[in-house]
């Protein structure tokens, strides 16, 4: 039985699922590795933490050979809009448009950004017409 629908990754899972999903696959070796270019972490924790990841579903590991590569079992998107959906019940009272305008208001945005919500927002004008 898959879980992994309702499943939050902790803060430590987040980074090691942000180094596999832009690595595709990696060994747990891999993912210290460049875990440790931003923080102080012992490779045995990395292990330990992948190991956990692997019985919670988040990850798949590949054990055909002496060394384990693991694959994120979840996606980068899918993940996103789970946290982003609790943030905006929780902290925004469920509005979108209140999250959009905290963060355009708190950012600098560029034009090119500005232009890509601009392009979604006609989109989105435009679904609702049909």
């Amino acid at each position: 039985m898959n879980t992994t629908k309702n499943l939050k990754p902790t803060e430590s899972e987040l980074e090691i699922l942000q180094v596999l999903w832009n690595e595709k696959a990696a060994t747990v070796r891999t993912v210290h590795e460049a875990l440790s270019k931003t923080k102080d972490s012992g490779y045995t924790t990395t292990l330990k933490l992948m190991q956990i990841m692997f019985e919670k579903g988040l990850v798949t590991r590949n054990d055909s050979s002496k060394t384990h590569i693991y694959q994120a079992a979840v996606s980068r998107e899918k993940t996103q809009k789970q946290f982003l959906n609790k943030m905006i019940d929780t902290l925004f009272a469920g509005s979108s448009a209140d999250l959009v305008l905290q963060a355009l208001g708190g950012h600098n945005t560029s034009d090119e950004e500005l232009q890509q919500i601009q392009n979604l927002i006609n989109q989105l004008k435009k679904d609702n017409k049909q």
